[in-house]
């Protein structure tokens, strides 16, 4: 048995021991608590923040960074923007964001793109809905973009042939088709492709160019009159802007017409062939979460797309006097009736 003396100083030894230990712990626990640092990034859109279509490729946005480990309110922050469908607030909502010092940017379209790479050259940018970043200067090759922006192309410039064969396999005397988008977007781009699927379709390709309301009422009534036309629109803000004007022309002078965006379609227009614009914006979270990562946009090639949507306006054909053939009926992805 051991003396009461010896006993009590071998407790004191060994609570302090046991006090040591648990001290030496502290550091890794106050380590493990501490929280993980917030990245911050920078989102501008090009229209409002209520419209349906903008409300779900942010919702796909989002659901890609989840998947990635990024959450919103824990460790990333997320500065949002909306142009509203308006060009004068892009330079402005660009120099703020730029200002915030965000890891990196998320911007839709050409001239969103071109506002930012305007106030940082240094800001990593990631693009969608772009569909000429070499003609517009973004980078300087698809593989190796060469700077600070990368991203995700909307169209390769060949996708004017499918468009082009749609509009004659529903209208099949279409002998005249009209290319109709604004100068200042990706024109040339799809016009030079555009022009040999006609020469390989035997349909005379007219090139028509607008920046207006005015421009795209006066074009489509000059173009109208001469038989078996139809038309062609790539994607382009000025007759996004006015969709739904361009879809009540084409019906007023009956001419069938391809787009390359679904809004025309749900609002009237024949036919689109277009990209998955909610499957852009969630892949787009991955190199939004590769940047965050540490890679450099220098080195993280352009994708194209990879999957397209077929979209049908069965009661749009009908008042047309067209039949649609069972080729796009089955290829379609959507048929609004």
């Amino acid at each position: 048995m051991l003396a009461p003396e010896l006993g009590a100083d071998m407790r004191r030894r060994e609570f302090i021991r046991l006090l040591g230990g648990a001290a030496a712990d502290w550091p890794l626990a106050a380590h493990a608590q501490r929280p993980e640092r917030v990245r911050r990034i920078g989102v501008l859109l090009g229209f409002t923040e209520n419209d349906p279509d903008t409300k779900a490729r942010l919702a796909g946005f989002r659901q890609g960074l989840e998947s990635l480990g990024w959450s919103e309110g824990r460790n990333v922050a997320i500065d949002y923007r909306f142009a509203g469908g308006r060009i004068d607030p892009i330079g402005t909502f660009a120099k703020e964001l730029v200002a915030l010092h965000p890891d990196v940017i998320l911007s839709q379209g050409a001239g969103i793109t071109a506002a930012v790479q305007r106030e940082s050259g240094v800001i990593p940018v990631v693009f969608v809905t772009v569909s000429d970043p070499i003609g517009s200067g973004f980078v300087t090759s698809l593989a190796r973009p060469g700077g600070n922006i990368t991203g995700l192309l909307m169209y390769e410039s060949s996708i004017t042939g499918k468009w082009m064969s749609m509009l004659k396999d529903i209208a099949p005397q279409l002998a005249r088709a009209a290319l109709l988008a604004s100068p200042t977007t990706a024109y040339n781009y799809f016009l030079q492709a555009a022009t040999a699927a006609a020469q390989s379709l035997a349909i005379e390709l007219v090139p028509i160019r607008v920046e207006n309301a005015a421009d795209i009422e006066r074009a489509i009534g000059t173009f109208a009159p001469v038989p078996n036309g139809g038309l062609l629109l790539p994607p382009d803000n000025t007759t996004l802007v006015h969709h739904n004007l361009v879809v009540a022309l084409a019906a007023k002078h009956r001419l069938p017409a391809v787009y390359a965006l679904r809004v025309f379609v749900v609002n009237g227009g024949l036919m689109a062939y277009a990209t998955h614009d909610i499957g852009i914006f969630r892949h787009a979270a991955s190199y939004v979460d590769r940047i965050l990562k540490g890679a450099n946009p220098a080195d993280l090639p352009v994708e194209a797309p990879t999957k397209y949507e077929t979209i049908l306006n069965l009661k749009t054909a009908k008042a047309l006097g067209l039949t649609v053939p069972n080729t796009l009926l089955v290829a379609a992805d959507e048929v609004i009736e």
